[in-house]
């Protein structure tokens, strides 16, 4: 049987992704002069619960909420909904495919027009490895969304492309999986659109964050942190530089014991 090797998939995948980043902008370059961009600051808000939940051996849920406020909590930002179906190909390497509703408020110095609402299907590859003092995660995901202002009549169609990478240190040496230990993270994700209405912003956003994490168990976890993210609107002259307060708590349940606490 061959092994299945995360790091050379790692390395595949990598290329064949910056590979399709470089061809898919080949088809949006135009000769026109540059129009003037506009920057919007923002200060917000991400609160978030998540869980891989096990099933059988192979077989599991993914449940996810997330809660976003802008201007530091005063006004709505968005409500995010992500379920999924997991496959473990190795106890380091994790399929998921599932469903996403988002309901978006306008906010920022340049809001949009309406509420918008999306409905989007996903599927994605997680791979996990070591690299010295260092956990390393890696997340592949496509998006295909449809996104409809309320009381509009047409949704909107694109495809995304996300690759996450995120690297784990944790602050003291756990002598097995059941000690509870505090670490620190860093990730970067970068999302580039593709598709035939995708016309101004092949680049979409780039998010940079940094938290404080403590692991309760080995299936509870909490984080608290800052990100900065960088959006640019589908009309390519927008620009949204948000900073971010994140914080998150994750449990996963895992239905093939007996005892469901970790």
């Amino acid at each position: 049987m061959v092994k299945f090797n995360s790091m050379r998939f790692f390395v595949l995948l990598t290329t064949i992704f910056l590979h399709s980043i470089a061809f898919s902008g080949q088809g949006q370059v135009q000769a026109q002069a540059p129009a003037k961009r506009l920057q919007d600051y923002n200060r917000n808000v991400w609160l978030a619960y998540n869980g891989d939940h096990k099933i059988t051996s192979k077989w599991g849920l993914h449940t996810e909420v997330q809660y976003r406020r802008a201007d530091f909590l005063k006004n709505p930002m968005q409500l995010l909904v992500r379920n999924g179906i997991n496959y473990f190909l190795t106890d380091n390497a994790m399929l998921t495919a599932g469903y996403v509703y988002a309901k978006t408020h306008p906010f920022g110095d340049y809001p949009a027009a309406a509420i918008t609402h999306e409905n989007r299907l996903y599927q994605q590859l997680q791979l996990k490895n070591s690299l010295s003092i260092f956990e390393l995660t890696h997340r592949y995901r496509q998006e295909q969304r449809w996104v409809k202002p309320e009381g509009g009549q047409k949704h909107t169609y694109t495809n995304r492309s996300r690759y996450m990478v995120r690297a784990t240190l944790p602050l003291s040496a756990a002598e097995n999986t059941t000690q509870a230990y505090p670490y620190l993270t860093a990730s970067n994700e970068i999302f580039v659109n593709f598709g035939e209405n995708v016309q101004q912003n092949i680049f979409d956003q780039n998010r940079l964050a940094f938290a404080f994490g403590y692991r309760f168990s080995k299936a509870a976890t909490a984080e608290v942190g800052y990100m900065h993210q960088i959006v640019q609107r589908a009309n390519g002259l927008v620009f949204e530089r948000n900073h971010l307060l994140q914080a998150g708590f994750t449990y996963n349940f895992d239905f093939t014991k007996n005892n469901t606490a970790q």
